[in-house]
């Protein structure tokens, strides 16, 4: 078990903390937390203390939503039991009595690995010295598994030792249908969905059973004597089920999971879940040479999102703290779609695919929302939960601790091109036949057919949207919002493009399905009508955008005079002189950038960036991501490079107190999309990819993968030679573009390209 419990040699990939500090316990658990995308344990320590710390570490199951009453209240993620509580005495006494004592204490988390160690020194009384070493992980081979393993090496002293294992807070928002020695039903008061826990426990000391004593109910002690440079090894192995029909027993699920990993072993658990980890690192790794922080920041982006998606369940997505916390009760927003599915979509099509699926599932929700609201098509719930419909809190408490109002559950109606978008990007980047034709084409064909009933023209001929909230959430109830109007426009563009390729490529799907959704030519007719009138905001003279109808005519208000506030600038101003102000809560106009680059030609992308860039308070965890983002494209590299840390330190700087209720993983998905939509440049199309590199100057190389359309890519940038590698590691030869030059790329071996002059170009 020895070289089990030592994390990873290279520090790259190691995120450790030493000693105990109360005040950000709850943010480590958050930052060290463990998942598969089913299962996510929060990184709480791994003993109790007699019987001082009384609050369970927190067990997420995806999809294991249920409501606080019957009559349709908001949905929340409901934790299952803690299954890794463990209590050690020594003569009778806590081997840990008070988190005070954990001055020694060390937490690691090895992402290489996927796995959570720590490692602590209890010399603290005199008549016995142990060194306590654990590991816990959850399967990414198989993910209905979890495992804890811990050491007990005695250093000196003789005395009675007794380990208590335990499983705690198992009624936290569950009825315990059932619950035995070794196998824990329960059930959601209201969704009627079933959680099933089954654990096996062993202990061996100097490689010798020793029996369990059954203290009932998910309950197991051990008792023995010490020796000095006697070594105990407990094992705990636990299988996790869910089912989401009342009728439904996940007991057996649970026991035949459990059954086979006492067959393969922990040492063979452990391997099966490294092989898998290996295997997303092939994929996802990016490696930053000349900057340590960037490096470390990227590999925890990666391993948590790595951590988030499970491809093999389509009926679950990633909340906004995946299942690392409890902010936002588990729910999914626009993040997935807009932040999170880039990076599926090209290191992991299958998960992206999944997430997607997701959403088609959920459609009919939204076409219920669109319809109680007036509309045709579909209109996605802004926060979702499993079913699909709006989970939107009506009203919440304002840091003021006033009752605010919530509107965005009826007006934030921008998730719907959100959610077109991400269909179209992964069908750009897999060229998923089925997939289009069984999912995407149906989600985009509703989403426009929305779009198409939303917009209303008026006296001016021009078609516009009124009464919404974009991304910049401090102005609500505003009229022609520039990213949701452009988004509609698009979001219709390709709905009438997938009309045609369809009816061109499969005439007799596209029958069928455009008589299912009675989709005729007068509605297509109406569909180009809207997009070639929609009011963009767009000033022809100066090329500025509007954000939204009369924000030009707003209080203009200097964000340096406020640099250095702890707050976000709603809480400095006051909601009302907020919304008479052009100060932003995050990108708006800026995302449109990002999102649509292909729209704004010249010199228009800049103007509007730096227009909008210094009116933005980034009172969003999401919007920093999204201008280093557009700086990195608009070869602004040294201002990137600012963002791109200010972003990384949301999860990973001490500074931060906001990461309690769980990691922030949009942005840790705009993270990998600043490295590698932006600082490399690279961009898909049908037709292949394309690189514009523009490093930071401190960055000396960049390497990544990535796949599209069946093949895998590695890409290295190295800064001083200006040069390209681009390596063919699976599928068919295909075409790169490198800074507006085509290069033919097959399996023969490394093209090496220089950035400086470009040279061998396909013909």
């Amino acid at each position: 078990m020895d070289k089990i419990l030592q994390a990873t040699a290279d520090a790259a990939w190691i995120l450790g903390e030493e000693g105990h500090d109360p005040l950000r316990e709850s943010s480590h658990e958050s930052r060290f937390a463990i998942s598969n995308g089913f299962l996510g344990v929060r990184g709480a320590r791994a003993a109790t203390g007699g019987c001082r710390w009384a609050i369970p570490a927190r067990t997420y199951v995806a999809g294991l939503f249920d409501t606080s009453t019957a009559d349709g209240a908001i949905p929340e993620l409901v934790p299952g039991a803690d299954w890794l509580r463990v209590r050690i005495l020594l003569d009778g006494k806590p081997l840990v009595d008070d988190p005070g004592d954990l001055s020694s204490h060390r937490m690691t988390l090895d992402m290489r690995r996927g796995v959570l160690l720590t490692e602590c020194l209890q010399m603290n009384t005199p008549a016995v010295g142990v060194r306590l070493r654990t590991l816990r992980l959850v399967s990414l081979s198989e993910r209905s598994l979890g495992l804890q393993l811990i050491q007990l090496d005695v250093e000196h002293g003789e005395v009675a030792v007794s380990l208590e294992a335990s499983f705690e807070g198992m009624n936290l928002g569950l009825v315990a249908e059932r619950v035995g020695q070794d196998l824990g039903v329960w059930r959601t008061p209201h969704s009627r969905k079933g959680l099933a826990m089954a654990a096996a426990p062993s202990l061996q000391v100097d490689g010798d059973e020793v029996p369990a004593t059954a203290l009932g109910e998910l309950r197991w002690s051990w008792t023995w004597r010490s020796r000095p440079g006697q070594v105990a090894c407990f094992a705990r192995s636990v299988a996790v089920t869910r089912s989401d029909a009342p009728d439904l027993d996940p007991a057996a699920d649970a026991r035949d999971k459990l059954g086979a990993a006492q067959r393969l072993g922990w040492r063979g658990v452990v391997a099966d879940h490294e092989a898998a980890w290996a295997s997303r690192w092939r994929c996802s790794d990016v490696e930053v040479e000349g900057d340590p922080v960037a490096q470390q920041a990227l590999r925890f982006a990666a391993y948590h999102l790595n951590s988030a998606a499970n491809p093999a369940d389509e009926r679950v997505s990633i909340g906004a703290r995946a299942l690392t916390g409890d902010d936002y009760r588990g729910h999914v927003f626009w993040d997935t779609e807009i932040f999170l599915l880039p990076f599926y979509a090209l290191t992991w099509p299958e998960a992206a695919r999944a997430l997607l699926v997701y959403r088609f599932h959920t459609l009919d929700a939204a076409r219920a929302k669109a319809a109680r609201m007036g509309w045709r098509g579909a209109l996605y719930a802004w926060e979702s939960a499993d079913t699909g419909d709006e989970a939107t809190p009506e009203q919440v408490i304002g840091p003021d601790r006033r009752v605010v109002d919530v509107l965005s559950g009826r007006l934030e109606q921008h998730i719907s091109a959100d959610v077109a978008y991400a269909v179209w990007q992964y069908w750009q980047a897999t060229g998923d036949e089925t997939f289009l034709l069984d999912f995407g084409a149906e989600i985009l064909l509703e989403t426009a057919r929305f779009w198409a009933s939303r917009a209303r023209v008026e006296a001016d001929g021009r078609h516009h949207i009124r009464g919404v909230i974009g991304p910049d959430e401090y102005h609500e109830d505003i009229d022609d919002n520039a990213f949701t109007n452009l988004m509609a426009r698009w979001n219709i563009a390709r709905g009438l493009e997938v009309v045609t390729l369809m009816g061109e490529r499969w005439a007799g799907r596209w029958t069928q399905l455009s008589s299912r959704l009675g989709l005729e030519d007068v509605e297509l007719k109406q569909w180009r009508a809207v997009a070639d009138t929609i009011s963009t905001g767009i000033d022809s003279s100066t090329g500025l955008i509007e954000q939204f109808a009369g924000y030009f005519a707003l209080e203009e208000i200097d964000l340096a005079d406020y640099a250095g506030r702890s707050v976000p600038m709603d809480v400095v101003l006051g909601r009302a002189r907020t919304r008479q102000s052009q100060v932003i809560k995050q990108a708006d106009v800026v995302a449109l950038l990002a999102l649509l680059p292909d729209e704004f030609i010249g010199d228009t992308a800049a103007e509007n960036f730096h227009y909008y860039e210094p009116r933005c308070g980034h009172g969003s965890s999401l919007s920093r991501a999204m201008h280093g983002l557009v700086a990195a494209r608009l070869g602004e590299p040294a201002l990137a490079l600012r963002y791109f840390h200010e972003t990384a330190a949301i999860d990973l700087a001490e500074t931060h107190a906001a990461i309690a209720g769980g990691v922030h993983i949009a942005a840790l998905g705009g993270l990998w999309q600043m490295a590698v939509l932006g600082f490399a440049g690279l961009s898909i199309g049908a037709d292949g990819v394309a690189i514009d590199p523009k490093l930071p100057a401190s960055w000396r190389s960049l390497a990544f993968s990535v796949q599209w359309h069946g093949r895998q890519l590695r890409l290295r940038i190295a800064q001083a030679e200006q040069s390209l590698e681009a390596t063919l590691e699976a599928g068919e030869p295909m075409t790169l573009v490198v800074c507006g030059t085509s290069y033919a790329l097959d399996r023969d071996g490394a093209l090496h390209i220089s950035l400086r002059e470009p040279q061998n170009a396909a013909a």
